[in-house]
């Protein structure tokens, strides 16, 4: 049987944010920064009820600019963002699409995750929904095997792609067989001997070698026989998100992504459950800010460990002269108000060095929607 994987069909490409990506938009600071956020149809292009909806947010933003600030001061944003909705209105589409235009920066990305349709315009751009399409669907890498052969892929969302690594495929020596009956005359079957050893640390030596340039969550797909073996010899499964059954080497793509997708959920689940954990543990310490105010003031004065919000939170709010004290505000259109809060304090949390957990509705509620655990 061939163990060749063959390619999926061709489907609209989806640009899931990379940490980096992300990073760079969060380093923004000027004034405005304007962020389109709209959930769309899947398609080959922008469906015309999508296209007017965003053009219907794109006049939104620009209508705000135009009120507060003088036409030379608002026009770089406006023609940027005006270039960016017509690239929208012509190429591929996600679950959502995300546009940030500022007089400097530009940038157009899809989701694959839905979100709040609404336009911002604040100092900085909207960023969380990247950040919760980078948690709901984190990079992963998925090591497929048999006792012949393994394959290495990178995949994103639904996406899977072979791993851009001469190191894979890695193919095993001919296995040894041992034949049952006496050696004067054939044997009433054969067996194969286990994967072998040599093989598999070759595996994990190529796995390790990708992972350390490429680090991501880890899925094996195979069957016992060949993974528990791997396993118990690995030293590159410490970020292992879950083990997969069934020798899928010959499957397609699409097939063999269906197959990971749950345990992938469930790799989430737990995150999402280690963040609650970790809550409980640090609460009886006295080492957690809950709610908005006391979360923002405990990332600028203490040293952030985990920020867990509530993915449906939004908090616009007023920000004090010193930058400590945040205050709910119901007139988010008025520029001293900040749109959403929420962004603004996950991107000071990754900035100052935590990690962020997107849990789902009602998770968090007796923290207000948000609980942020400090160092020592």
């Amino acid at each position: 049987m061939s163990t060749r994987v063959r390619s999926a069909p061709r489907r609209p490409a989806v640009a899931v944010p990379s940490a980096g990506q992300i990073t760079a938009l969060q380093s923004v600071r000027e004034y405005p920064a304007i962020s389109l956020l709209l959930t769309t149809t899947p398609a080959a292009e922008l469906a015309h009820t999508d296209a007017l909806r965003l053009n219907a947010l794109a006049r939104q933003a620009v209508d705000r600019v135009r009120a507060e600030l003088r036409p030379e001061a608002a026009a770089p944003a406006v023609r940027r963002l005006r270039e960016l909705v017509e690239q929208a209105r012509v190429g591929p589409a996600a679950t959502a699409l995300a546009v940030y235009a500022s007089a400097s920066t530009g940038a157009l990305v899809r989701l694959p995750v839905p979100v709040r349709d609404r336009a911002v315009v604040d100092p900085t751009f909207a960023t969380r929904d990247l950040v919760r399409a980078l948690h709901r669907t984190p990079r992963h890498l998925v090591l497929a095997l048999n006792a012949g052969q393994a394959r290495l892929f990178d995949g994103v969302a639904d996406s899977l792609l072979p791993a851009l690594t001469h190191a894979f495929p890695v193919r095993a020596p001919r296995p040894v067989v041992v034949r049952r009956g006496r050696a004067d005359r054939p044997g009433r079957a054969d067996r194969a001997v286990g994967p072998d050893t040599d093989y598999l640390r070759q595996v994990d030596a190529a796995l390790g070698a990708y992972a350390r340039l490429h680090p991501a969550p880890l899925v094996i797909v195979g069957e016992d026989r060949v993974t528990n073996p791997f396993r118990q010899l690995s030293i590159n499964c410490g970020r292992l998100a879950g083990v997969v059954r069934g020798n899928l080497l010959a499957s397609t793509l699409p097939v063999l992504s269906a197959r990971i997708r749950e345990t992938l959920d469930d790799y989430l689940h737990r995150r999402e459950a280690e963040a609650v954990a970790l809550i409980d543990q640090r609460a009886g310490a006295g080492r957690v800010a809950s709610g908005m105010p006391a979360a923002w003031l405990a990332a600028r004065t203490a040293r952030p460990e985990m920020l867990a919000v509530d993915e449906s939170l939004f908090y616009p709010a007023r920000l004090s002269d010193d930058g400590d004290t945040l205050v709910p505000a119901t007139d988010v259109e008025h520029p001293d108000v900040i749109d959403d809060a929420v962004d603004e304090l996950i991107e000071l949390v990754l900035i100052r060095g935590g990690w962020v957990a997107l849990t789902a509705p009602g998770t968090l509620d007796r923290h207000e929607g948000v609980a942020l655990t400090v160092g020592r």
